[in-house]
């Protein structure tokens, strides 16, 4: 079995201006530049028949490439927050991507989430964070942003659940069109 998801590579020069964002919030397990990605669809666990099911599926789709810009932090909770986290701007074909992508897997009969889709990456996990720090971090780092990088493919990864967090490998990768 295998743990899988579809996502986002971030270009090098944006994680390392989201590398420069972490510190200054105990409690939190800043993630490395290798678990930097923007998830678009978690698939979980599947078998080898239907991980060649899902590449099939995801090989078809056909996107134009766009451009995006990540935005703000924040939090999806405020009352136990878990994850610090980076949004992206309001990018219509970001949206899209993610609807054709979750689209093609449901009719794999790989359940949606059913949560709204809410397009971030994650920069900690946290566990009882000083709820002062992290206020004064969110204040901070409201406006931040990054350049506008290109997005000409997607990738589907491997989640590896380790003791320091989980590891992603790139099982395929999905170009988008010109």
């Amino acid at each position: 079995m295998m743990r899988l998801f579809v996502g986002l590579a971030i270009p090098d020069s944006i994680c390392q201006s989201l590398l420069l964002l972490e510190g200054g919030v105990p409690g939190a397990r800043w993630q490395s530049r290798e678990q930097l990605h923007l998830t678009l669809r978690f698939i979980g666990d599947v078998d080898g028949r239907k991980f060649a099911d899902i590449d099939d599926a995801l090989s078809a789709l056909r996107e134009p490439i766009f451009e995006l810009e990540l935005f703000g932090v924040d939090v999806f909770t405020a009352k136990d927050p878990r994850q610090l986290w980076v949004g992206t701007r309001s990018n219509t074909a970001l949206l899209h991507l993610q609807k054709k992508i979750d689209t093609a897997l449901t009719r794999l009969d790989l359940p949606a989430d059913g949560r709204k889709f809410i397009p971030h990456v994650t920069l900690a996990r946290l566990k009882a964070p000083h709820r002062g720090k992290l206020m004064e971090y969110l204040q901070g780092f409201a406006l931040y942003q990054s350049q506008r990088f290109a997005v000409d493919r997607f990738f589907l990864f491997r989640s590896t659940l380790t003791a320091n967090g989980s590891l992603y490998t790139v099982e395929e990768e999905y170009r988008l069109d010109l």
